[in-house]
């Protein structure tokens, strides 16, 4: 490594000299850091450690140095995380494409060996669990028995990777969610490691991560963002995250939330403030009198939101109150000794007395004006204060209706349903009864509006102990009144940690959320990521039999259409006190601060306002009830798994064997045959659009998730598999089988393909003939005949949760270009990453504007030119669209592969071709 600044010095804590690569001395040498974000240090001493003159060069540690807030996003830099880190849904098929590579090496004449993360690579097993038995102390065992039955051959791979691939650990199902794990354990804030000369190393934590809210961990003061799996992948295998040196926005804090304020309205608000200012692709910082006060849970919650409004992260500097919340949490004394050590010698410590950094833009928010709020029923930055949720969501009802004809109906209908329930089914296989799975012999009216679920659920919330001491504090309150949730509700609680359990319980407030319906029924995602299970069949019928539109309310993060059941058209993120509310109302057309949630034992009427805790006395609670030794205990064997985790039958080698019978584990395609060169990029010639879709397209649109349909392509597929419909799982949990997953892209129930505006769901006209069918059978026809595929689209493409199948989906369908008028980050980046080329109109142009129908032909003139010579940011590429009349429309595209980087990987094919491809000439 190179040391043009001589800035590779030695920091000595406690018994231990650590190598370091020293930001005060680029301030001896006239580089002015206090006026930087902490953000952007954090990436300088990135570059000032791994100077090499190649990948990375003195002047890309200049231009970092000499940032100008004002300027355009244009110096390119290689960031090396200090670690990846993996949930289940997208970690699984980044393990299965590590075997596939290994397999590929070896038909290479390489080394599989060589297919190895190069840094740690920590996996939690936290997307699987589903709601399937629930409202009883029977549901937790039951859906834990459940998902390992569904789920062990899938995990019984992961343990083989953690067997056959060094630097690779996995967190056991039952244990908490990714990011509450990562914020209670994972997390170091300083990371050591040895040398290549053997010298012991101190540097910032750093990570990315295969979930859109890895951002959770930006709260302790760590730079991580999500990535889709395939940049994830080449991460591990030594790849840096070609990225632009971005604007920072800094959110000043001031003062401290009001009484009857939670870290979720201040959350929905931040978000609400920062997605309409525009931050997509800046980083956020946080800053300002307000941090003194600010628990580091409620920094979390609102890190954990960075996705919703759109910055690659939402950044906290570390500062007293980390190094307090790193003793707490269990961290070692020594570890807690460095993290301090380190940071202030490095200028990446924060005080009452650290001088104001320069931003980009800035945005103010007194802590004192936030409201009581939610936001919904579609996007997370709908915020809605929560005296106009009534009248908000009764001015959207007709929009949220179904339509009036759809192919296939808009679900699987009740017959299907009860197929695909599976709770009957596993409470007789595992002798367990007692589970609620329906709403027992009240008779009762749904109606629109009737709230069917609602969820404590996501790590946005379970990991702030204040507002789940107030959920239970709520439901103790609303017991003591003699009021119960309404029948037709489904009620969970999945606390993000095993440490939520320990202090609801020594609180004294399990038992009155478990009179409410309010259950422990696991420890993982759950409902904010679709895994909801079924509604009971008797209101599922009167559901869709009516065509009502039903609500969700959920402590979660993500309220996209169709996310959470295919049941629900309107769903609402809430805090979680206000989810056992919204229970015990049964309805989201109620005002709550004026309308009664219900009558009490004597008659008279129940207000919220007569149940809600004061902030004395959740404070209260949380000092006698939350202690130090519960993460302790809690993580003191977090890796070592149950008796079920260790019995898997579990394959070994340094190459995988993969069964062929096998519909979760499947070799993908990518490396089959693959040519050690890359063939040159070539023009694309009469190309048909398969979709074609307007503003705010989100990856759960595109990405296969939730529930499988019996007559899907996938459900027909699994079922030509010998698997029944009890058996489909989910597809998050069928993420390394390709068959299925290219089978349920774009498969979302309430996606709408402008090509067939009649219809909900995955479905498409076959050109020039115009016969409508599923979107995968129209792609085999195309793909039968050599035709190349086409997305058209409005603003946002691809906004939302960082798929990697969202891009591989489409690749494996036959898309190889996407025209869309903006892009979300990190979909973009993932679209180059799978071939696919992303183009954007330009000049205010779109489909609309140009009189595109999408039935016509698509050809690209110019873009071999544009790879054959020295890399051209935003290089136009000529569209040529011919109608079937023969009419043509001209218009250019602006390239949106943003880096020479990105220009090798779609050169390649790819990222992980481009990867194979370079450690195969190293072997």
């Amino acid at each position: 490594m190179k040391n043009s600044f001589a800035a590779q010095g030695n920091l000595t804590v406690g018994d231990r000299t650590y190598r370091i690569a020293c930001l005060p001395e680029l301030e001896k040498q006239g580089f002015n850091l206090t006026r930087l974000p902490f953000s952007l240090r954090i990436l300088l001493e990135n570059l000032l450690r791994r100077e090499d003159g190649s990948s990375v060069t003195s002047d890309d540690i200049a231009a970092i140095a000499n940032w100008d807030p004002a300027s355009s996003p244009e110096n390119e830099i290689a960031f090396m995380p200090s670690r990846v880190l993996l949930q289940d849904f997208t970690g699984v098929p980044a393990i299965v494409d590590l075997a596939a590579m290994r397999d590929a090496m070896r038909a290479m004449s390489g080394d599989p060996e060589r297919i190895n993360p190069l840094q740690p690579a920590e996996l939690v097993i936290d997307h699987s669990v589903q709601v399937d038995a629930w409202g009883s102390d029977a549901a937790y065992r039951i859906n834990k028995e459940i998902e390992f039955d569904r789920n062990q051959e899938r995990y019984a791979f992961l343990r083989w990777g953690q067997q056959a691939l060094s630097n690779f650990k996995v967190v056991p199902p039952g244990t908490g969610i990714v990011h509450q794990v990562n914020l209670e354990y994972l997390g170091r804030v300083v990371m050591t490691a040895e040398s290549n000369d053997g010298v012991l190393m101190a540097y910032p934590d750093t990570l990315v991560g295969t979930d859109s809210h890895t951002t959770m961990i930006n709260g302790l003061g760590i730079l991580g963002w999500g990535v889709g799996g395939i940049e994830a992948e080449a991460a591990m295998l030594g790849q840096p995250i070609s990225m632009l040196v971005p604007q920072v926005v800094g959110f000043r804090l001031m003062e401290q939330l009001g009484e009857g304020a939670t870290a979720t309205d201040l959350v929905l608000t931040v978000t609400e403030m920062l997605r309409e200012r525009g931050v997509v692709g800046k980083f956020v910082e946080y800053f300002g009198p307000g941090l003194a006060g600010l628990p580091l849970a409620d920094r979390a919650t609102i890190a954990n939101m960075s996705p919703e409004y759109g910055a690659t992260c939402g950044i906290f500097p570390v500062d007293k109150a980390t190094l307090e919340y790193l003793r707490f949490t269990g961290r070692s004394a020594e570890s807690v000794a460095l993290v301090e050590a380190y940071m202030k010698e490095q200028g990446l410590f924060h005080s009452e007395h650290s001088p104001e950094a320069e931003y980009s833009d800035v945005l103010e928010l007194d802590l004192t004006s936030v409201q009581p709020s939610l936001a919904g029923p579609k996007r997370p930055q709908d915020r809605v204060i929560l005296g106009g949720v009534k009248q908000s969501f009764l001015s959207q009802l007709d929009g949220l209706r179904p339509p009036k004809g759809t192919l296939g109906g808009s679900g699987a209908g009740l017959e299907g349903l009860a197929e695909e329930v599976g709770v009957a089914v596993a409470e007789a296989e595992l002798g367990i009864a007692g589970a609620r799975t329906s709403p027992g012999d009240e008779e009762f009216d749904l109606q629109d509006g009737s709230v069917v679920i609602a969820a404590i659920t996501s790590c946005t919330n379970t990991s702030n102990p204040s507002v789940m001491l107030a959920a239970g504090l709520l439901a103790k309150k609303a017991v003591d009144r003699g009021l119960q949730s309404k029948p037709w509700v489904k009620t969970s609680l999945a606390p993000g940690s095993k440490v939520v359990t320990d202090y609801l319980n020594e609180a004294g407030l399990t038992e009155p959320l478990n009179q409410l319906g309010f259950n422990l029924v696991g420890y993982g995602c759950t409902t904010c990521i679709g895994n909801s299970g079924p509604l009971p069949p008797v209101v599922s019928e009167v559901v869709r039999s009516e065509g009502l539109v039903a609500v969700s309310v959920l402590s979660g993060n993500r309220n996209f259409e169709g996310r959470i059941s295919p049941d629900v058209r309107a769903n609402y993120l809430a805090s979680p006190p206000l989810v056992v509310a919204y229970a015990l109302a049964g309805r989201i057309d109620i005002n709550l601060n004026t309308d009664p949630l219900g009558t009490d034992r004597a008659g008279d009427p129940v207000f919220l306002r007569d149940l809600w805790p004061s902030r004395e006395e959740i404070d209260e609670t949380l000092q006698h009830s939350l202690r130090s030794e519960m993460f302790a205990r809690e993580y003191s064997e977090v890796f070592a798994g149950d008796e079920r985790w260790n019995s898997l039958d579990v394959p070994s080698g340094e190459t995988y064997v993969w069964d062929p019978t096998s519909t979760y584990i499947r070799l993908p395609p990518y490396f089959i045959d693959l040519p050690p060169q890359p063939p040159p990029v070539t023009d694309i010639s009469d190309a048909r659009v398969l979709v074609l879709v307007g503003d705010s397209i989100t990856t759960d649109h595109i990405s296969p998730a939730g529930a499988i349909k019996t007559d899907s392509p996938a459900g027909e597929y699994l079922i030509e598999h010998g698997v029944a419909p009890s058996e489909f799982n989910s597809y998050g949990s069928r993420r390394g089988n390709h068959e299925v997953m290219v089978r349920g892209t774009f498969a979302n129930v309430r996606f709408r393909n402008r090509l067939v505006p009649e219809l909900e769901g995955g479905y498409t006209l076959h050109l020039p003939d115009g016969e409508p069918m599923s979107i995968f059978e129209a792609s085999v026809r195309y793909g039968e005949t050599g035709i190349p595929l086409v997305i058209l689209a409005g603003r946002e493409y691809g906004t939302g949760s960082s798929r990697d199948w969202a891009a591989k989906g489409p690749s494996l369908l036959g898309v190889r270009v996407v025209i869309a008028r903006s892009y979300e980050r990190i979909h973009r980046s993932n679209l180059v990453g799978m071939g696919i080329l992303p183009l954007e109109f330009v000049d205010g142009e779109s489909a609309e504007k140009l009189g595109l129908t999408g039935h016509e032909s698509f050809s690209l003139e110019g873009l071999a030119d544009n790879f054959a010579g020295e890399f051209e940011k935003g290089a136009l590429v000529r569209v040529r669209a011919v109608a079937d009349d023969g009419t043509e429309t001209r218009f250019d595209a602006r390239t949106r592969i943003d880096t020479p980087q990105e220009a090798l990987y779609y050169q390649n094919g790819g990222i992980l071709q481009f990867v194979l491809r370079q450690l195969l000439a190293e072997s």
